[in-house]
């Protein structure tokens, strides 16, 4: 039986505090990119309590995306955005959640991005990345930004670190590895920088700004 939304909210107050859930659930969270990072973002998120959540991708679910992806076997060939929301009502169902099939773009991001306080890049084309990095920091002042960058590979996962690049701008990862023939994509070191980016998101809605290195 799926609890009451008053039951649920004050499950989330027993383990927050007041002070934390209110922050948490009043805040919007764009993810753009639903992959080994941005679904397990998601996820960790909705289970905090974030009030609202933007999933934002234009690809389906595919079979090799399974061993790392928050994904279900069944839901192979549906697009990731209404896999993903499907799933995330199953696990937080008071969560409001935007699903966005949509390819993010120059033209478009501003619009998509309007209303979220945090945004989350979960990328894996080098290109979008830096173009969404750019498009938040020059246009979209009231945004924080959290990206990716280095998780391939079976390198010890203690190299996996978050950094503050600017003010407004947080990068999690090793920041050298890299997909190639011969180092491809784990789902523990993929789950490990989601998380690293889902607790920044967490403490800079709790006012944790800075990052010891």
């Amino acid at each position: 039986m799926i609890p009451s939304k008053n039951e649920w909210m004050d499950a989330l107050i027993a383990r927050h505090g007041l002070d934390l859930h209110k922050r948490f659930s009043s805040a919007t969270v764009a993810v753009c990119g639903l992959g080994g990072l941005g679904s397990n973002i998601a996820i960790a998120l909705a289970r905090a309590g974030i009030g609202k959540l933007i999933l934002i991708d234009f690809d389906r679910v595919d079979i090799t995306n399974l061993h790392r992806q928050q994904y279900k076997a069944n839901q192979i060939g549906l697009y990731k955005a209404d896999a993903l929301a499907e799933n995330l009502l199953e696990i937080a169902p008071y969560t409001e959640i935007t699903a966005v099939t949509a390819k993010i773009t120059e033209e478009n991001f501003a619009d998509l991005l309007k209303d979220a306080d945090i945004v989350c890049e979960a990328f894996d084309n080098a290109e979008s990345k830096a173009m969404l990095v750019n498009g938040v920091l020059e246009q979209l002042p009231q945004c924080y930004l959290v990206a990716a960058s280095g998780m391939a590979g079976m390198d010890t996962p203690n190299t996996i670190k978050t950094r503050r690049i600017m003010k407004r701008f947080y990068l999690c990862g090793d920041e050298v590895s890299d997909v190639t023939d011969t180092i491809g994509l784990v789902a523990p070191r993929v789950m490990l920088c989601a998380a690293h980016q889902a607790h920044t998101v967490l403490r800079i809605l709790a006012g944790e700004y800075e990052v010891e290195v």
